[in-house]
């Protein structure tokens, strides 16, 4: 890049060429991604956007690190505003369902993890400690929730937050198959069934 290279354009333009590789990997997946299809689909030549990346598995890095960020953003940050205990992980697993509304053509992040979960190097890597960093925000959100006396103390939070996990990734199963909305609704009867098993039970009056 040019010494007289206004400051901020790299950065600009390596994030337009991320969330044009962020479309592309939404339909072909990680694997799918090429320097050439983003070139021709940017307009960029293949030197332009080597420059920005260096080689194909840099982009693909880079690509879901973008990706995880923007998944926790849009699910943790909204939560925060909540209480803690359970309305913070009541949000997190709503908006976690409405960010598989808006991916049901394809996550890039679920995508990453069949086509790497068998392989070895730094793109399974990333994907593991994508997917170790959201478990650790669950077990979070679940421990604050039992400090809160909103769960047992005897409650997992290992165990809960696999639990919700699994429920998450059956919604986004579902949805492509069934449709969403059916999908949702029975991801959400589920999760409740699931909180209430980990709450205390009141008293029945006259015991």
């Amino acid at each position: 890049m040019s010494t007289s290279t206004p400051a901020g354009k790299g950065p600009t333009t390596r994030e337009l060429i991320l969330d044009r590789a962020y479309e592309l990997a939404r339909e072909d997946g990680l694997e799918g991604l090429s320097i050439g299809a983003l070139a021709l689909s940017t307009g960029m030549s293949k030197s332009g956007v080597f420059a920005h990346f260096g080689s194909r598995e840099q982009l693909q890095l880079a690509l879901l690190e973008s990706v995880a960020t923007r998944f926790v953003e849009f699910i943790k940050t909204p939560a925060l505003r909540e209480a803690r205990g359970l309305p913070r992980l009541r949000k997190l697993a709503e908006r976690w369902c409405e960010w598989s509304r808006i991916h049901q053509s394809g996550c890039v992040l679920l995508s990453a993890v069949v086509e790497y979960d068998g392989r070895d190097g730094a793109l399974r890597q990333s994907v593991l400690r994508q997917q170790a960093g959201w478990r650790d925000e669950l077990r979070r959100a679940i421990k604050l929730a039992i400090d809160a006396g909103h769960l047992r103390v005897d409650t997992d939070p290992t165990q809960l937050a696999f639990e919700i996990y699994a429920l998450m990734l059956g919604l986004h199963h579902d949805a492509g198959l069934f449709g969403y909305e059916e999908a949702r609704h029975r991801t959400e009867l589920a999760l409740e069934r699931l909180f209430a098993s980990c709450r205390y039970m009141e008293p029945e009056v006259g015991r």
